[in-house]
């Protein structure tokens, strides 16, 4: 079998005003994502995503050119089910005979970055051509789903202190969620304003339902440190991203002066990153985000780690489907995945721009044993919605 073409191409969906909300991003006017299609001589086509920011709104122009001027010309020609070696020949470029002679890598500059997330588009449509050859889910190839059904967690929560209450019941009215999580952080204003909406939201679930709080990375350590204090008697699922990724250090220390769980890594790149976290004792839980952080391949790889730090693995899946698709086959697989994340802001790329869906029943979302990632792209869709540079 043999690559024939690789198209990348930047999708962006309007998003109705009424559906759109501010956060620290900002207010999000579209969902924006690179929808990678790699097509074979043998008539299978993988789909897989790559995103140029955390936030659904990013300029991906850049990424979808990567993809399309640099890797498509080393990817053309190749067996697509030597998804190993391809991995390897992306990350080291120019150097890539070296890098497989020797049994290591020898990267350059794109250690992280727009890389690494062109690197993860094109790594889960290869993983997806390998199943489909196989006429079997990526989960069976990765080792076998450990459930039938995997417990998902709804994920929004931006109200204010006198509604969030309300929001967050409404996400689990929708899903039978057991549990949700808020947003928190810079966006409030004072830390104790954001304790204060976290406080109100356990008021009003209850303590039986599981409550996160993302602050997206916008605290100071000090900061991210009081909020742990004022709300410890909260019983917080975890605290997410308290300080910027590129303070593992500081975000250690947080942990270490709480006992409240902390979980990061959705702005991480490779599994170099996260065993960073690992060795800090940064964080209780790995949030990879396999559109970003290198594909399914070093999903695996990061999957081992938080096995070997008796740490537990639930992928960032705000995302479009091949990803959500993606995250969902690793944390079925890996013996550390616990839960989904599933996105209840207005995300079409999740839930229009393919066939099937991925439907939350009683707070539980079935592992599908349909070939490769299981999704069917809407050709209709990506022509609507794609644009170019």
């Amino acid at each position: 079998m043999k690559i024939t073409k690789v198209q990348a191409t930047w999708v962006q969906v309007p998003i109705p005003p009424e559906r759109q909300h501010l956060s620290d991003f900002g207010r999000q006017p579209s969902f924006d994502s690179v929808i990678v299609r790699i097509e074979t001589d043998a008539g299978i086509t993988g789909w897989g995503e790559a995103k140029a920011g955390v936030a659904s709104t990013a300029s991906c122009g850049g990424l979808a050119a990567i993809i399309n001027l640099d890797f498509a010309p080393l990817l053309l020609g190749q067996d697509p089910r030597d998804i190993s070696r391809l991995w390897d020949t992306l990350y080291s470029m120019p150097r890539q005979g070296f890098a497989i002679d020797r049994g290591h890598v020898f990267p350059a500059l794109g250690r992280r970055g727009l890389s690494i997330s062109a690197i993860a588009g094109v790594d889960l449509a290869l993983w997806d051509i390998l199943g489909k050859s196989l006429n079997a889910p990526v989960w069976r190839l990765l080792g076998g789903r450990r459930a039938a059904r995997m417990p998902a967690y709804a994920s929004g929560g931006w109200a204010s202190e006198d509604k969030i209450g309300e929001q967050l019941l409404g996400y689990i009215e929708k899903g039978g969620f057991g549990a949700v999580k808020m947003r928190v952080g810079s966006m409030d204003g004072p830390v104790a304003r954001s304790a204060a909406r976290v406080r109100a939201a356990r008021r009003a679930l209850g303590p039986e339902v599981g409550l996160a709080a993302d602050a997206h990375g916008t605290w100071t350590v000090s900061e991210a440190k009081a909020f742990c204090r004022m709300v410890e008697d909260c019983d917080l699922l975890w605290f997410e991203e308290p300080v910027s990724a590129d303070d593992k250090q500081g975000q250690a220390e947080v942990r270490r002066g709480s006992a409240v769980p902390i979980s990061s890594g959705e702005s991480e790149f490779t599994r170099h990153d996260f065993r960073e976290l690992a060795e800090l004792r940064a964080a209780d839980v790995l949030q990879p985000d396999l559109a970003i952080a290198g594909g399914i391949t070093e999903g695996v790889r990061i999957g081992a780690i938080a096995s070997a730090f008796n740490l537990r693995l639930a992928p960032h899946l705000w995302s479009g489907a091949p990803a959500f698709a993606a995250g969902l086959h690793l944390a079925a697989s890996q013996s550390a995945g616990f839960i989904l994340e599933y996105s209840l802001g207005h995300n079409p790329m999740l839930h229009d721009l393919i066939e099937e869906r991925f439907p939350v029943v009683g707070g539980f979302v079935e592992i599908p044993d349909r070939p490769g990632l299981g999704i069917t792209v809407r050709e209709d869709f990506l022509a609507q919605y794609g644009r170019h540079a």
